[in-house]
């Protein structure tokens, strides 16, 4: 059966397996025995090898397999029993016939409809090879146009970066020669303010020259006044009318050098020297030492009667601890409200801070005595606050009301007290 083509020997395997399956257990060929209670298709999957052995050597069996061929087409083993075979029959059909039968001639029978399965197959393959040729022939035909395709986008994407790399080189060396201006623009500027640096460090010095030596003049003033008290009542009239002109003379040079100096009159506090959002408006431009608890609202009371006391208020860490079920906006507009009412009562620069920009409708800012300030794009609350504390000269009182204990850390200072929000809260609702 090794011979055999493989379509024919398959078709043997199949009659065979399903033979063997409708076999009493006694009728069963020994070699079959242990595929014999195999499924259909593992029996011809399995024992395939088996069962073309037992065709091969067990006349029995084979004999049951050959009526089962029959029983499917009688008229094809009729025909091959007397030695003829039909010409219009499948060949496979007679090859598995004839093997079965074995009639007289039967291997020519057998090896004449495997050569016509052979060249049947043969047929099919270079069928199939053609087809597949021709597959290939399309495929590597579309495969050279979409190379011929790629290669020319290629090159417009390469003609397209040879382009935008000579731009970029042009951009770049246009930036380098405004750069080399700007720094040649930078020298002359810092060489300019050098020269004003100079300029106004002479203008100090001739200024602190001149302040001692009306300083020394009034101690002269003074000692004068001191002697005329002890010589008697007429000579402190002398003395006196001597020291008010000596103090005149100090005042007329004191706005001597006012003028001399250039100063301007200012109303600017520093605290609006820090860049903040003003509301409605565009964007403009130390060891804690407590007496009482920072929590109380006495503590703070005494703290805004220092004289000229600035008090900066982080405005959402006191909101969002008083009244925190309220709007934002409410709680701006009520916060404002009773710092307006705190600087009205003490006279003390207030300044509340809020986080953030942009704000459609801010609050309300009652008095001249409190300014709202929110912090720029990209800065908190507490950065602003942190540079508004900086900004105070050395020696000012500056009260920070916030629980934050960052906020407290970075305005730790000489001159600056840090407060809880809710001594405030206690000081807005009184």
């Amino acid at each position: 059966m090794s011979t055999l083509p493989e379509a024919v020997r398959a078709r043997l395997v199949a009659l065979g397996s399903d033979v063997l399956g409708a076999l009493p257990a006694d009728d069963v060929p020994g070699v079959l025995r242990p595929i014999a209670k195999f499924a259909a298709a593992k029996r011809a999957r399995l024992g395939a090898s088996a069962i073309a052995s037992a065709l091969d050597t067990e006349p029995g069996f084979r004999r049951r397999v050959l009526d089962a061929a029959s029983a499917a087409d009688p008229a094809l083993a009729k025909a091959l029993e007397s030695g003829t075979a039909p010409p219009a029959a499948d060949p496979v059909d007679v090859a598995v016939v004839a093997y079965l039968l074995r009639p007289d001639g039967w291997e020519t029978m057998v090896e004449t409809a495997a050569a016509s399965v052979r060249r049947g197959d043969d047929a099919a393959r270079l069928t199939r090879e053609a087809a597949a040729a021709e597959r290939l022939r399309e495929q590597l035909e579309a495969a050279r146009a979409s190379t011929r395709e790629m290669r020319t986008t290629m090159r417009a994407e390469i003609d397209r970066l040879k382009a935008e790399n000579t731009m970029l080189r042009r951009r770049v060396q246009e930036t380098r020669e405004r750069l080399s201006e700007a720094r040649q623009q930078e020298e002359d500027e810092q060489e300019q303010a050098g020269r004003e640096l100079a300029d106004a460090r002479a203008a100090l010095r001739a200024a602190e020259t001149e302040a001692r030596r009306l300083r020394a003049r009034l101690a002269d003033a003074e000692a004068a006044l001191e002697a005329a008290r002890r010589s008697g009542r007429a000579e402190r009239g002398l003395g006196t009318a001597r020291l008010a002109l000596l103090l005149d003379t100090l005042g007329d040079a004191a706005a001597g050098l006012r003028r001399e100096l250039a100063l301007p009159a200012s109303t600017l506090s520093p605290a609006d020297t820090v860049e903040a959002a003003v509301p409605g408006g565009p964007l403009d431009g130390g060891a804690v030492g407590r007496a009482r608890a920072a929590d109380e609202p006495g503590y703070l009371d005494e703290l805004l009667s220092l004289p000229r006391v600035h008090l900066i208020v982080d405005g959402y860490n006191v909101t969002k601890t008083a009244w925190p079920t309220m709007p934002l906006d409410a709680q701006r507009s009520r916060l404002a409200q009773g710092l307006a009412a705190v600087s009205a009562r003490t006279g003390a620069e207030v300044t509340l801070v809020f986080d953030g920009a942009d704000v459609t409708v801010p609050p309300p800012v009652p008095g001249s005595g409190i300014r709202v300030r929110f912090s720029p794009t990209g800065q908190t609350a507490d950065e602003l606050i942190r540079r508004m504390v900086r900004a105070e000269p050395q020696g000012r009182p500056v009260v920070v009301v916030s629980s934050d204990r960052e906020v407290a850390e970075g305005v730790r200072r000489p001159g600056v007290r840090s407060v809880e929000s809710v001594a405030l809260i206690g000081l807005v609702g009184r």
